[in-house]
């Protein structure tokens, strides 16, 4: 190959290396987002918390003798 080719080859690939790094910085990290069944599962715990229906860990366990 030409040292032309090579060159040209060479600065591509820093675009190209540029763009990746610049992409990865506006990703979303996907375990971040809320599907509409977790969004639904918040709502209904919320619920059962303010209305006291919720077990606590420490009470399960007396509940079920541990």
């Amino acid at each position: 190959m030409e040292d032309a080719t090579l060159e040209l080859i060479h600065k591509d690939l820093e675009f190209v290396k540029k763009e990746l790094m610049e992409i990865k910085k506006h990703m979303v990290d996907i375990d971040s987002i809320m599907t509409e069944d977790d969004y639904t599962a918040l709502q209904e715990y919320k619920l059962e918390k303010s209305e006291g229906k919720l077990t606590s860990h420490e009470e399960l366990k007396k509940e079920l003798g541990l």
